[in-house]
Order: structure tokens, then sequence, then C-alpha cells
């Protein structure tokens, strides 16, 4: 579903994405000098012919050093937890890449015409907060609450919030840690991990019901309209996908990153959508959209 950024969204909610501080798990590096300019271009160029050869036998040194010695603290890797929590009380799970059918097959239920399949590769691996960002946590962030739930209470997830005013979430956020590493997932991460391994409609089968009747695997992972009661609920009270995340299948709409736009119809890696356009992308379907719109692919 895509929806115009600068109007205030109603029940729209937003997925955090954690950038980790490493991601190499192949043992230690050593950080490589900057390039020397000063001086005459000889001198320069042969100063930095002497950094390089430094460096490499630095690199070596410590090569041998690890072999020998891996238990040694500056051996260690530095491969990232699989989960971790903010200050918060925000927690992401460690997504790995891979590589996945983005989109719809054409005899899915409720598919829309803008679902079309193509392979899509993510090289880098990303933090996914496990549930939508709650009342309490955008409260203690913002200072207010917008969300017109909010009898619902602080461990219900927060809405009627526009993708600008999840930019200013994001910026409060990264400000406190003094580092720029939050940002929306974007339409690719939020799908592949929405998937989590899967391929059918819904990221516990396929999908039976179109509309507000009970769907059986739809009722496991989220609320519709079919069992939401009008009403938004605490988050975490469903069944989360096989990756560890709850209420990527409704509940609230989860804003991407993304400028919306047609799909490729070839292979791509990292995509990071159009680089302008009308429209921000929300996914993930809400208490009351009608089953179809929950779907992993709906957009």
């Amino acid at each position: 579903m895509n929806v115009n950024q600068s109007k205030l969204f109603v029940f729209a909610c937003l997925a955090m994405l954690l950038l980790p501080f490493q991601l190499q798990a192949e043992g230690p590096v050593v950080e490589k000098p900057h390039t020397f300019s000063a001086g005459t271009p000889a001198r320069a160029s042969e100063v930095n012919e002497n950094f390089d050869r430094a460096y490499e036998h630095i690199q070596k040194l410590l090569d041998v050093v690890c072999k020998y010695h891996p238990t040694e603290a500056m051996c260690q890797t530095t491969e990232p937890q699989e989960t971790w929590t903010n200050d918060f009380g925000m927690t992401f799970v460690l997504i790995q890449p891979g590589t996945f059918v983005m989109g719809s097959p054409e005899g899915e239920t409720g598919r829309g015409s803008d679902e079309v399949q193509h392979n899509v590769t993510l090289t880098q691996k990303y933090y996914l907060q496990t549930t939508e960002v709650t009342q309490g946590q955008w409260k203690a962030v913002m200072g207010s609450n917008p969300s017109n739930f909010s009898s619902c209470g602080d461990d219900c997830p927060v809405e009627q919030v526009s993708w600008e005013d999840a930019q200013a979430f994001i910026e409060k956020l990264n400000l406190h840690e003094n580092a720029n590493r939050y940002r929306l997932p974007t339409e690719a991460q939020w799908e592949y991990a929405a998937r989590a391994g899967s391929t059918t409609a819904l990221a516990n089968g396929n999908l039976v019901e179109t509309n507000c009747s009970l769907d059986t695997n739809l009722n496991e992972m989220g609320w519709y309209c079919g069992n939401a009661d009008s009403k938004t609920h605490q988050v975490a009270q469903k069944q989360p996908n096989a990756w560890g995340l709850y209420d990527m299948h409704g509940n609230v709409w989860e804003w991407c990153q993304d400028w919306y736009d047609s799909y490729p119809d070839i292979s791509v890696t990292d995509p990071g959508g159009a680089s302008s356009g009308s429209y921000r992308v929300v996914r993930g379907g809400s208490w009351y959209a009608y089953a179809q719109y929950c779907r992993s692919a709906e957009r």
C-alpha cells in the first residue's frame, strides 16, 4: 500500500532498522592509515608506499599470531549478537543476508497487480525491531503520544504517525546514541523479514479468506478486521514468524523507507526503491484491514 507521506496517516506505524557496528566475522583487521598527500607528489608517493608495506606486514603478523594463539582477546571475531535491546526497551533481532523471491505468484489469493515476482539479494546483515514501536517507546523518545487508541496502553503500537514523524523519531534515537544507527527498513528488507523464509501468502501458510471472514492462518499471526474488534492490540500477542518477529501481519501498518514504484522484472541486489515519488510505502496491514491486505507481498 502506498501513502502520501505528507499526510498524517491514521494508524500507521514504523518498523525500525538497526545497523550493527561491525559485521565482519573473519577475525581482527588492522585499520589502514589515511592516504598521505602533503609535500611533493614524489614524496607523497614514497610515504604512501611505505604505509602500504607497513600495513601489509602488520596484518600478516597479526594473522600469524591469531593462527597459533586464537584465544587471545585481539583474535576474537566480531560476530554481532542475535538480539539487542536499546535504552528505550526496543529489542532487535539480527536478520542474516540472503536471496528471496519478492512479490507474489499470479495464483495467490488476494494478489495485487503490482506484486510482480522478482529475485532479490540482500548482501548485508541488519537488525529489525521484534515488534512494532509501542506507545510507551514513542513517549519515552518524543515526550508525547499521538495515538488514537491511547487507552490501549504503553504496550500497544503507536499510531497516527506520518512518515515525517517516523523520521523525527529516528533522528532523536540517533542523537541519543550519538551515532547514525537507525532508519526505516527498505521495502525489500521488510518483506524478506516478514516472509522469514516462507513463500506463501502469510509466514505460516496460505490465505483462504480475502475479507473480514475468519482466516485460520491469519488469526494465528495477526490482528485484522476479522478478529481485532475494531481496535489495536498489545504487541507480541500473536504468533511470531520463524525469525522472531511479531505483528508483521496486521495490527498497524508499518512504514518503509522507499518511495512507491513499480517492481523491476529482473533480479536485483540491495534495492533501495525509487529516488523520488509521490508516495511512501507502508506494509503489513492493520486491525481494520481486509485479510488480503495483510499478506507478506501486499504493498
